[in-house]
């Protein structure tokens, strides 16, 4: 078949399924299958592609069609103008996310930090990236996880100034840093979440207790013992936690004294100090 009749029967199964972003998740899974940039697709809708790609394209429109999002299908996700490596073992790196690190950044640029349940590494990769002065330490409960993060840190450039320990939250951890930082698992176990989350994201990268505030009490309770003089802890929250994260963060003398929004208005990222 060609380009752009295999464009327009993606679309119709999609459609069928009401799946969102139709177009663009079509096109994407078209170019991985056939190896074309999206100027290819563009220019030559005519072009005739072969059988195996034809193949693997059905096939991951019949995966997308079960609501298994795009980036899971790929084995990859942009953050921050980087790409990642993902598996079914890391949390799939969100846009909104962006925004803890641009928080981060505003505020330390080189010392040591640390961050808590890495997952794929894109925060903490992201910070090496980004600001050169920075050295760091990514942990996580799952060695999986960590193999992940490795993998990403050495095809990024970054190994030489980012470490991987195994643990839960500051065991094992000395000295002081510079930043702490998190995206912790902040769902309350309660919680419906959508297919293409609840089905494809590790839980124990989502779930955090009844409330959703179990990794943010064990972050809070420890991370004045481990902040240099200066140190910042930030941390990503969900929409409307924002008043029971700041109590919590407080009640162990922290102070918060700056946030960040995300794309949809609702403070995703709080900045704590020693007062």
């Amino acid at each position: 078949m060609k380009i752009e009749a295999l464009l327009t029967e993606g679309r119709r199964l999609l459609q069928r399924q009401g799946t969102f972003s139709v177009a663009l998740d079509v096109r994407l899974l078209l170019q991985a299958a056939a190896g074309l940039s999206h100027e290819e697709i563009i220019a030559h809708p005519a072009q005739d592609i072969s059988r195996e790609a034809e193949s693997i394209f059905y096939a991951s429109i019949a995966r997308r069609s079960a609501h298994e999002p795009v980036s899971r299908i790929l084995g990859r996700r942009e953050f921050y103008g980087r790409e990642y490596t993902i598996t079914p073992d890391v949390l799939d790196p969100r846009p909104d996310t962006e925004v803890v690190v641009e928080l981060a950044l505003t505020h330390v640029k080189h010392g040591r930090f640390v961050d808590l349940g890495t997952g794929s590494g894109a925060i903490a990769i992201t910070l090496c990236g980004e600001a050169d002065q920075l050295i760091g330490i990514a942990t996580d409960v799952s060695a999986a996880a960590l193999q992940v993060a490795r993998t990403n840190a050495q095809r990024l450039g970054v190994s030489d100034r980012l470490s991987f320990h195994k643990n839960t939250w500051f065991v094992g951890l000395t000295g002081a840093f510079d930043l702490i930082i998190s995206n912790p698992p902040y769902i309350a176990t309660h919680e419906t979440l959508s297919p293409d989350v609840a089905n494809y994201d590790p839980h124990i990268a989502l779930f955090a207790g009844e409330d959703g505030l179990l990794a943010y009490r064990e972050i809070a309770r420890q991370a004045s013992a481990h902040l240099s003089g200066h140190g910042v802890v930030i941390v990503e929250i969900g929409a409307g936690q924002i008043t029971a994260v700041k109590s919590l963060f407080e009640s162990h003398g922290l102070k918060l004294f700056d946030q960040a929004m995300d794309l949809a208005g609702h403070a995703r990222a709080l900045a704590f100090k020693n007062p």
